[in-house]
């Protein structure tokens, strides 16, 4: 399932991990549900705000990589995503648990726990979470 996971296919294309300029991106449209060119620069703070053509650019990039679709409305386009905000995280996570910890989703978790501070409601809910995983998918203390 891992692989699976890495290799999502839109059609015969095959779905990557987005950039952090897409993933801006991405979040913009996910927010709005659709946009165009126009609405996506104005939606970035003022003193942040990208070029209206480099912006046209990443959004056609997008487009071929499948991660979004656009209509035509008049004299301009109107993109939306194909992509949900799950099937992003589990690609993010899956890529980052393959390449940084081996295939280790328990590498990471501790990774996580050691790297951060966690509060005791999160820890206890982290627990539970644990115990229902657990029993969901049968896996007492065997190996």
């Amino acid at each position: 399932m891992r692989n699976e996971l890495l290799k999502v296919a839109r059609g015969k294309q095959q779905l990557s991990v987005p950039t952090a300029g897409e993933m801006r991106l991405l979040q913009i449209l996910w927010d709005r549900e659709e946009a165009t060119v126009e609405e996506v620069v104005d939606a970035h703070p003022e003193k942040e705000q990208p070029h209206y053509k480099t912006t046209q650019t990443l959004l056609r990039i997008m487009e071929q990589k499948g991660f979004i679709t656009h209509e035509s409305r008049g004299r301009v386009f109107v993109f939306r995503p194909l992509v949900s905000r799950k099937t992003i995280d589990d690609l993010s996570v899956q890529a980052l648990v393959s390449r940084n910890f081996h295939g280790s989703a328990a590498g990471l978790l501790i990774k996580l726990l050691e790297a951060n501070p966690i509060k005791k409601t999160e820890l206890d809910e982290l627990e539970a979470y644990v115990r229902e995983y657990r029993k969901r998918y049968e896996l007492g203390d065997r190996e």
